[in-house]
């Protein structure tokens, strides 16, 4: 369905904010069907983001700069996202014993465990992009990389 058509106007101004209209919107509709997913598992978009980062670094820790840094929402608040993901034991905080005003971060066997069952929804995940083929997939991804500079 054209954007014009979803937002119940006749007409946009200019190409370029037609595309960014189209951006902003296909980003809260994707974020709005993975919220869905991820609140029956009992987090966020962003706490799986972070698990995903320490699973990547399993079994080193991450310091949180670094999480902060590889995060897709830069403007999560990552140390309370760690807080919320330590009382659920799917992570464990120790201080860095090379630097005492560090934190080191390491994704725990629970949280192992629960990226395991979030792993079965990537099926579904996948599904929400399967009415492109795999060249136009590349092709946006291309484009969405090229238009960041």
């Amino acid at each position: 369905m054209k954007i014009e058509q979803v937002i119940k106007t006749q007409r946009i101004s200019s190409l370029e904010l037609k595309a960014t209209i189209t951006l902003f919107y296909t980003n809260n509709w994707l974020l709005e069907k993975h919220q869905i997913l991820f609140k029956k598992q009992g987090l966020t978009s962003q706490q799986y983001n972070v698990l995903r980062i320490l699973r990547g670094q399993f079994p080193n820790p991450a310091k949180v700069s670094l999480i902060k840094e590889r995060m897709l929402d830069k403007m999560s608040d990552t140390s309370r996202i760690i807080d919320r993901l330590e009382k659920n034991n799917w992570v464990k905080r120790n201080v860095n014993l090379a630097d005492k005003r560090s934190v080191d971060v390491v994704i725990t066997n629970q949280g192992l465990l629960k990226l395991i069952e979030l792993d079965s929804y990537l099926p579904e995940m996948d599904a929400m992009v399967n009415n492109l083929t795999h060249e136009e997939l590349n092709q946006l991804t291309d484009l969405l990389d090229k238009l960041r500079g």
